[in-house]
């Protein structure tokens, strides 16, 4: 006589073993930086398509199985599946109601003075397209954010807005889920991101490269347009001959046409200095009847220090 089997759910083998081979989040600090990248990414981009301002915050970065992160949206968004060749796996990029509602009104330039939609209805063609039209840029910003660690691609293959029909792989397979807020015209939403974890397995050593108390990797992006900016940037230089100190009674006698002998001479140092600090130490020409600074050194601040403060 064979006895029957267990009918627990935690006594499936295969279920056991996915449990096992999940992903830690806590050893996977590189994650939050990502989706924070991406949350940048996605209020860059949307920046270019509508005049409101609107704003995309990282809420939080969870695990579960796909199944149930997907049931826990039925009837209440759109989803688009995307397929990466790299990983040779799915992602799922999804839209809530108020997500999308609130981004049509953005998108067509709305005040925020109407009140929200709130009746339950399917979503509209106009939405629908427009949905794909944010998938899109979802997907570019996802890519952009990833490179951190992978050169990934995501090519979109459908839009769903039943749940059943967007589950990619077994329903009980472990995922990564992000979720982000986006807050526009007084009002917002909510898009979230599944990834399967059997796609980040493989950048398992990527992904925990940043430790507790190391700073985020930089951006390229902003690093070349801070480094632009900052080169453009104009500064005002001030050459000093001399300086002395005079009384406040000494000042106060001064008077216009007066001459100042100075004990400067034409082989003495000129200080080179910006808003107060000290740059370059430089020496007095002159060349095609200018005067001119040739610089010789960089000021020693530490020296400079030392020297006021000792006797002379």
């Amino acid at each position: 006589m064979r006895a029957a089997p267990p009918t627990g759910p935690s006594t499936d083998i295969r279920d056991l073993l996915l449990d096992a081979a999940g992903l830690s989040l806590d050893k996977l600090p590189m994650l939050h930086v990502i989706f924070d990248r991406m949350a940048t990414l996605c209020a860059e981009s949307l920046r270019q398509l509508a005049s409101s301002q609107a704003y995309y915050s990282l809420s939080q970065v969870e695990s579960g199985r796909i199944g149930d992160v997907l049931d826990s949206y039925e009837g209440m968004a759109i989803v688009g599946v995307f397929h990466s060749p790299e990983w040779d796996s799915h992602v799922i990029v999804g839209f809530d109601r108020d997500f999308v509602f609130s981004m049509v009104e953005v998108l067509f330039g709305a005040d925020g003075s109407e009140p929200p939609v709130e009746e339950e209805r399917s979503f509209s063609n106009i939405e629908l397209r427009i949905a794909i039209a944010l998938f899109e840029q979802v997907a570019k910003a996802l890519q952009g954010s990833f490179a951190l660690v992978s050169q990934v691609s995501f090519k979109f293959q459908r839009q769903e807005t039943r749940m059943d029909f967007a589950v990619v792989g077994r329903r009980n397979n472990l995922a990564i889920c992000a979720k982000f807020l986006l807050q526009a015209l007084n009002r917002g939403g909510e898009m979230f991101v599944l990834i399967p974890q059997g796609a980040l397995t493989p950048l398992r050593q990527q992904l925990a490269s940043t430790t507790a108390g190391e700073s985020s990797p930089r951006d390229p992006v902003w690093t070349k347009h801070i480094r632009g900016e900052v080169q453009r940037t104009e500064v005002r230089l001030r050459a000093v001959l001399e300086e002395r100190e005079i009384t406040l009674g000494d000042a106060a006698q001064l008077e216009v046409g007066q001459i100042m002998p100075l004990q400067a001479t034409p082989r003495s140092r000129v200080k080179l200095e910006s808003v107060e600090q000290p740059l370059f130490w430089c020496s007095l020409g002159q060349a095609e009847g200018s005067y001119v600074l040739r610089i010789e050194e960089a000021v020693d601040l530490d020296q400079e220090f030392i020297d006021d403060i000792l006797p002379r």
